[in-house]
């Protein structure tokens, strides 16, 4: 009989290194298999959701956050996080008892080098103090928007022959040139 093989940790130090953004694996240097099994495995996470998580799933659904939505179980690189907004850069994970510490610091390191956000909340406040982890996410989501002002801000002044509105409200562009020998 042959030996199953199962998944290790490799011993790191904290300086450990977040996974290269390659053109490989949809960004990020992981093969197709590989993320495959991170959906499936997303996918039955949300089937059988903790009531923390279908608590706080809840209420995003009802909640009016204008244009950013949280998206649960997301696999965002090698990573699956409890909720995700995209447009944020921002993720939030419910800390049950029994997480593993280690894989957590590394899955937060590799997405804080890449600006995204973790945010971590313990699953007890969620179902004892629903308002109060509210008032939390909304403070790290206004944050998170300001960032996001100040480094579109910094990149404008930077570059300031980007910066030019391609559109207006009724969809007039800039001029466009026009090619020699056409009318």
């Amino acid at each position: 009989m042959t030996e199953r093989k199962t998944l290790n940790l490799r011993p790191a130090s904290d300086d450990t290194e977040a996974p290269a953004i390659k053109k490989k694996g949809r960004g990020w240097e992981i093969s197709e298999k590989r993320l495959d099994v991170l959906h499936e495995q997303a996918r039955d996470m949300r089937r059988h959701a903790s009531e923390a998580h279908k608590a706080l799933a809840a209420r995003f659904a009802k909640a009016d956050l204008g244009k950013h939505t949280f998206k649960r179980f997301a696999v965002v690189g090698s990573a699956i996080v409890d909720f995700n907004c995209h447009s944020l850069g921002m993720a939030i994970v419910l800390d049950e008892e029994g997480d593993n510490e280690t894989l957590n610091r590394r899955r937060d390191k590799s997405l804080e080098a890449v600006g995204v956000r973790v945010m971590h909340i313990k699953a007890a406040d969620v179902l004892e103090n629903m308002d109060d982890v509210l008032k939390r996410i909304t403070a790290g989501m206004r944050l998170r928007i300001k960032d996001k002002g100040e480094a579109r801000r910094r990149h404008q002044e930077e570059n300031p022959r980007q910066t030019r509105p391609r559109y207006d409200r009724d969809g007039n562009g800039p001029p466009r040139g026009r090619r020699e020998g056409h009318s």
